[in-house]
């Protein structure tokens, strides 16, 4: 879906006025502000309600200077910029400490830059000539947008325009590489996977904190986003497994039986969903288990986990739509972009996992 020049235009006029966008990406809708105006900045965090230490990652135009953004270019930074950019992958680099305000970086010295390829993104930058940092556009914590329409259940009202590009293609947020370090690590997996990023950075891997999130308890900053903070969760209590369906069947029976008791009221006052693999749905229907829940929502087949990714957030919303008290979802193999599926699943659900 391609955006119109007049929206592009007022776009234009918000953003160097203070003001926010939300626009679409290739990965996610992004919540757009000019990337040197402190007002701009400080209203993202005001719509989504983000914590001011999760650092927002700065986008710019194919073929834009990172001059008056990073104050330097890694050589390894270069290398993946050639093979990736544009794409979903964003860089972490030592931060121009004179242009970039210490407010898009959390108060790190280091900044986090991409350069989508999305069409609707790639059409604004080019458009405005500027760098635009942007998060997700939805209420911190919830499911990223892959939809116009999941950026207006969050922030309509609360921001001035929407660029309407049509659903996400890739459906989860960039990889982000942090190359400031001896090590290059992975700090948050993607549609860019390690096995990708290794055939040209051998030593690069995953960080520690990846396959977990820090405590928020933890007095620790946040070198990327959705490092240290709960994210993606829907409102019922989700559970991540990787079980066979039988005994998916003995869990929800279980749980419909242990609500009726300490509710006294029919069973069917606690909604129940699953969200699963074509595969395991079919496996769960023929034990019977689909007919005691409220909703199955599908991620695709096993062996196309590009198309889980893509629908992984949707299918999130959906479960709130649904008004599922309690989720139970299938773990995916954390080989390839699974990782960054899993990465997802395991934040939205607090960790709350049987294995």
């Amino acid at each position: 879906m391609k955006i119109c020049p007049e929206s592009l235009a007022l776009a234009k006029e918000l953003l160097l006025a203070g003001q926010v966008v939300a626009f679409p990406t290739e990965t996610v809708y992004g919540l757009g502000a000019w990337a040197y105006s402190a007002e701009g900045i400080r209203r993202i965090y005001e719509a989504k309600g983000r914590p001011s230490d999760n650092p927002l990652i700065v986008h710019v135009a194919p073929g834009a200077s990172l001059e008056g953004i990073a104050e330097e270019i890694p050589q390894r930074a270069e290398v993946l910029m050639d093979r990736f950019w544009p794409g979903p992958l964003t860089l972490i680099m030592p931060r121009d400490k004179d242009h970039i305000p210490s407010e898009v970086t959390g108060g790190l010295e280091t900044v986090a830059i991409r350069m989508p390829s999305g069409a609707g993104a790639r059409a604004l930058l080019s458009f405005c000539g500027i760098p635009v940092v942007a998060p997700s556009a939805n209420t911190s914590g919830r499911p990223s947008p892959t939809t116009a329409l999941h950026v207006l259940e969050d922030l309509g009202g609360k921001i001035p325009l929407i660029l309407d590009g049509g659903p996400c293609e890739v459906g989860l947020e960039s990889t982000i590489v942090d190359l400031t370090e001896e090590k290059p690590l992975v700090l948050r997996p993607g549609g860019i996977t390690l096995e990708m990023l290794k055939r040209w950075i051998p030593d690069i891997d995953l960080d520690p904190g990846v396959k977990g999130a820090i405590s928020v308890d933890a007095k620790v900053v946040p070198k990327a986003p959705g490092m240290k903070y709960r994210h993606y969760a829907p409102k019922g209590h989700l559970i991540l497994t990787n079980a066979p369906a039988e005994r998916w069947k003995q869990w929800i029976r279980e749980d419909l039986s242990r609500a009726s008791e300490e509710q006294g009221k029919d069973k069917t006052t606690v909604r129940i969903g699953v969200i699963a693999s074509n595969e395991m749905l079919e496996d769960l229907e023929q034990e019977g288990v689909l007919k005691l829940c409220h909703a199955a929502i599908s991620l695709g087949y096993v062996k196309e986990p590009e198309m889980a990714a893509q629908l992984l957030f949707g299918a999130l919303r959906q479960a709130d739509e649904k008004e599922l008290d309690i989720i139970y979802g299938e773990a995916f193999s954390r080989e390839g972009v699974g990782e960054a599926i899993m990465n997802r699943f395991v934040k939205a659900s607090a960790e709350q996992r049987i294995l």
